[in-house]
């Protein structure tokens, strides 16, 4: 059985970026959107999937980002 690979984003209030957390070996994303972030995952993880586990070929990865909003109710 084959390995399931995630990449989950945050959303960091403090320094207004999305940062990951992921079991992909070597992979650290932080982007200013989600749409940024899911530019740099596609990017970044098949190289890190490759360099860091031998991996060829498809392989899919689960993305998840979460983020609380503070919304005001009248």
């Amino acid at each position: 059985m084959s390995e399931h690979y995630h990449v989950h984003a945050h959303w960091d209030a403090e320094a207004k970026v999305w940062v990951s957390t992921s079991n992909i070996p070597g992979l650290h994303v932080e982007a200013d959107t989600l749409g940024e972030f899911i530019e740099l995952v596609e990017a970044l993880a098949p190289e890190m999937l490759s360099d860091n586990l031998g991996i060829r070929g498809p392989v899919p990865v689960e993305l998840r980002a979460d983020r609380t909003l503070e919304l005001v109710v009248a």
